[in-house]
């Protein structure tokens, strides 16, 4: 797996300046260039396939979208197209760590409300104080249904959206709108769950 020699990269910008008037050159580079940096993401920036795809078409559209930025005479094309393939892999990467380290607070969160049916009166007591809690932080009662549902582990959008009292909508702007309020509370709860720590004796 290479990259384009420098001539054969040479060639393909130039055909890229042309626009228009050579149609496949956009296809060509995608064809030339994806593959080869794929694996140099998942070699060098060690993220996950998905990332490491991703990062590539952006990285190769960013070129496509503005050619005339790349400068021959500073580096090679491939070079240009991995620096900010290279970039949008490592925002990848932090976002997803980011967001795997929110998932392990909001999961410390559930422990204290999860319980298994059987267990005895504390546990309901704690539960009923995380809830009174909640309250008192402002959670609203449509939220407060919302989070029970997340809670028990629904994950039906029509359900969720349903608690928040969501409207008719594309069932696409349904999605983001649960998952818009599902993060915020998240954010919210992780906050309660920042706070319980403090309190522990």
């Amino acid at each position: 797996m290479r990259y384009p020699n420098k001539a054969e990269e040479e060639a393909l910008h130039a055909r890229v300046l042309k626009g228009p008037a050579d149609p496949t050159a956009r296809l060509d580079v995608h064809r030339a260039f994806n593959d080869t940096l794929i694996y140099v993401l998942r070699q060098e920036v060690k993220c996950l396939l998905d990332e490491a795809i991703d990062s590539a078409v952006d990285a190769v559209l960013a070129y496509l979208a503005a050619p005339q930025r790349f400068d021959a005479s500073l580096s090679r094309l491939s070079t240009y197209l991995t620096r900010i393939a290279k970039r949008k892999a490592l925002d990848r990467l932090r976002s997803r760590k980011s967001q795997d380290r929110r998932n392990q607070e909001y999961a410390g969160v559930v422990e204290l409300v999860a319980r298994a049916p059987n267990e005895d009166l504390e546990a309901t007591v704690e539960a009923r104080l995380l809830a009174e809690r909640m309250e008192a932080l402002g959670f609203s009662p449509r939220e407060q249904a919302f989070l029970r549902l997340v809670l028990q582990g629904e994950g039906s959008t029509e359900r969720l959206a349903e608690a928040l009292g969501l409207g008719p909508m594309p069932e696409e702007e349904r999605r983001r709108e649960v998952k818009r309020h599902r993060d915020r509370l998240m954010k919210r709860l992780e906050r309660l769950g920042r706070e319980d720590l403090d309190v522990a004796p």
